[in-house]
């Protein structure tokens, strides 16, 4: 298909990307935010729960694509690829799912989950 339809080069767009076999919006977002720079949120449990966590976006936020809108619409466009990656290695080492080391992140004067498990 990469080379049928776009002519052999890796398409730079999420809706293009999307296209190709086994190619979905997550990996979409991360091909052209960390190969282009491009200002696109991939969502993964990671950003997904510290996202929700922290406040930046809403409980009700169900889907990985409406945590995707309500990120891109609230952070910087020139902040939006690395933010990413601060979310996820929260998410990964500070942040857990299952036992968050809420005593040991810096974060927490932010933090909607610390403020209300603290109380």
């Amino acid at each position: 298909m990469l080379i049928q339809k776009f002519g052999g080069e890796v398409p730079m767009t999420v809706n293009e990307l999307v296209q190709l076999p086994g190619v979905g919006r997550k990996t979409a977002n991360v091909i052209t935010s960390v190969w282009d720079n491009q200002p696109n949120m991939a969502v993964d449990t990671h950003v997904n729960r510290v996202s929700k966590r922290l406040g930046l976006v809403p409980m009700t936020a169900t889907t990985p694509l409406a945590v995707e809108k309500d990120l891109v619409k609230n952070i910087p466009t020139h902040f939006i690829h690395t933010a990413h990656h601060w979310l996820i290695l929260h998410g990964r080492y500070t942040c857990l799912a299952r036992s968050p080391k809420c005593a040991d992140c810096g974060l927490q004067a932010f933090c909607k989950y610390y403020e209300k498990v603290s109380k």
